[in-house]
């Protein structure tokens, strides 16, 4: 496993142990402006693993591809729906 991905995998983890948290300030009915902040605090993380996840694709899956024409395509066909979801359309 390279970094971008072991430092994804932690941050999933820490979002993961949030989450937990996140859970028992629910069932503890704590104030909801402390879950929403927690909840956007998860959020964060799991965005900054995608980044790492996303950054590990370039360098290598299309890095690779850019040496065959048809590969070339299909990755950035593939690049171009994720950012178009990124950017909510």
């Amino acid at each position: 496993m390279n970094d971008e991905k072991k430092k994804a995998v932690q941050l999933l983890k820490t979002a993961r142990g949030q989450i937990e948290g996140i859970i028992k300030m629910i069932e503890d009915e704590r104030y909801c402006i402390d879950i929403s902040n927690q909840l956007m605090a998860v959020t964060a993380l799991i965005k900054k693993s995608n980044k790492h996840i996303l950054e590990q694709h370039l360098h290598g899956c299309v890095k690779a591809a850019f040496e065959n024409e048809a590969d070339k395509e299909k990755k950035l066909e593939e690049l171009n729906k994720v950012i178009a979801k990124l950017m909510g359309n």
